[in-house]
């Protein structure tokens, strides 16, 4: 690992993808500043990061409190430059219509979509001034595509995917690479287990490769990071190979 004087900032730092990606960039030699909204559930990460000699500062935040995130960047911003932002707040509920109450609807999208203009403009205020920085979104499925259940959680998707798009035709000339990686399968979390299990029966479990693993999608996020200025991607969608779409 070769250390580098650059942080990473990880809004949504769960148990699953978030800590994958923490992990990943620290073990490229990245500061991780590593943001969830219980900041103690970040003390096995911290541990383990350290152990393996990696750098990383956790934190409590509440990513739909423009306070709270504007402090959060600027002192990951004031350790080493801010080279990477990755929003990764999840907020997937399924409810129908009807069970839908103006509460809910409001805090997913406070929390997808919301929450996510606010590590994005945040983040552009650090970069801009350098002219160098990278600002990634993690969509899903109902970014694309509203599913029974999913009115709230689909239009915030939306939502965050029309956000991260207009980012990145303003700031990508200025050699800011913003991103939204659309992962278009259930993650290999444990109430995707629980849940696929309620649904259809243990059985629904039987195929490993019908779940995305948390370090695959934290690959593509370094896969984004390592592209070169002349072939940046906006978009990736990542599936498993047994996905159907």
């Amino acid at each position: 690992m070769q250390p580098r004087n650059a942080t990473v900032a990880v809004i949504g730092a769960g148990d699953y993808i978030g800590a994958e990606i923490a992990r990943k960039f620290a073990a490229e030699g990245f500061i991780v500043f590593a943001g969830r909204r219980d900041g103690a559930k970040l003390e096995p990460l911290v541990k383990e990061i350290e152990a393996a000699g990696g750098r990383i500062v956790a934190r409590t935040l509440d990513a739909r409190k423009e306070d709270e995130v504007a402090a959060f960047l600027n002192d990951a911003d004031a350790h080493a430059p801010l080279e990477v932002t990755i929003f990764n707040v999840g907020a997937n509920v399924n409810f129908p219509i009807l069970e839908t109450t103006d509460r809910v609807f409001r805090k997913v999208w406070e929390m997808a979509c919301w929450a996510g203009f606010l590590a994005g403009r945040e983040s552009a205020r650090l970069m801009l001034p350098r002219k160098q920085g990278n600002i990634f979104f993690t969509g899903a499925t109902a970014s694309l595509r509203g599913g029974s259940g999913f009115a709230a959680f689909a239009s915030a998707k939306f939502g965050l995917r029309a956000v991260a798009q207009s980012m990145a035709r303003e700031l990508m000339p200025s050699n800011i690479h913003v991103a939204h990686l659309i992962i278009d399968s259930g993650v290999d979390t444990a109430w995707v287990r629980q849940r696929r299990e309620q649904l259809w029966g243990k059985e629904a479990l039987d195929n490993p490769d019908l779940l995305m693993p948390p370090a695959s999608v934290a690959g593509a996020y370094w896969q984004l990071y390592q592209q070169p200025r002349s072939a940046w991607t906006f978009e990736m969608e990542i599936r498993p190979f047994g996905e159907k779409w």
